[in-house]
């Protein structure tokens, strides 16, 4: 998942000991440390954790470390490498506008894919926001038992808005519970209609490839 070499052993450490930390510092599919070398990059993150098509990522990858090098590339590296649920693998670097063409051609000539994500696209509509909120319980896990009511209940009733659901907790905080659940993709809510409320309507989660 994190390919790397001396040089981003080295990248990593001074990251790591610079304490690049950006709120909210926790991941659900991040497979290293995670460090970001800005908010914005944070940012996408969150919504990486919230991308059903997204099986994990990591930040910092190095796999395309080399072919930068011998290109003499100046510019930053990638930030992020994602794994899709078809199994390629996305190189992806924030941008504030538009990026260098040259080091997507650069991943190109090595059989590899990169894509830049502009601000505008990871901070338009409610799903960052959304992300963000869930993502404060990113450390919890919900216990069993509170997990069996829940799933029981919404495959009994097909689904059930968020208030509705809140009753169901007996062992844990109910809105820590039920992020966690949303998280770990037991449940499902729609993160781009609106801000989360009482009323937002959740399902079981349904993974498409097994439809």
């Amino acid at each position: 998942m994190n390919p790397s070499d001396q040089t981003g052993h080295e990248a990593r450490e001074r990251a790591c000991a610079a304490n690049e930390r950006y709120r909210p510092f926790g991941t659900v599919r991040c497979s290293n440390p995670s460090y970001f070398r800005s908010q914005l990059a944070r940012d996408l993150g969150c919504l990486l954790d919230v991308d059903d098509d997204v099986l994990g990522w990591c930040c910092r990858p190095y796999g395309m470390d080399d072919l930068l090098r011998d290109r003499g590339w100046q510019g930053v590296s990638p930030d992020f490498m994602a794994t899709r649920r078809s199994g390629k693998d996305v190189y992806l670097t924030v941008v504030e506008g538009e990026g260098d063409p040259q080091l997507t051609e650069i991943a190109a000539c090595g059989r590899l894919t990169h894509q830049y994500v502009a601000k505008a696209e990871i901070r338009s509509g409610y799903r960052l926001q959304n992300s963000k909120d869930l993502l404060r319980y990113a450390n919890y896990r919900c216990p069993l038992g509170d997990r069996m009511r829940i799933m029981s209940a919404l495959e009994q009733e097909g689904s059930a808005t968020i208030a509705e659901c809140m009753g169901a907790f007996q062992e844990l905080n109910p809105m820590a519970g039920l992020s966690s659940l949303i998280l770990h993709r037991f449940v499902t809510i729609d993160l781009d209609a609106e801000p989360i409320g009482p009323h937002t309507i959740v399902r079981i989660f349904r993974d498409d490839r097994h439809a």
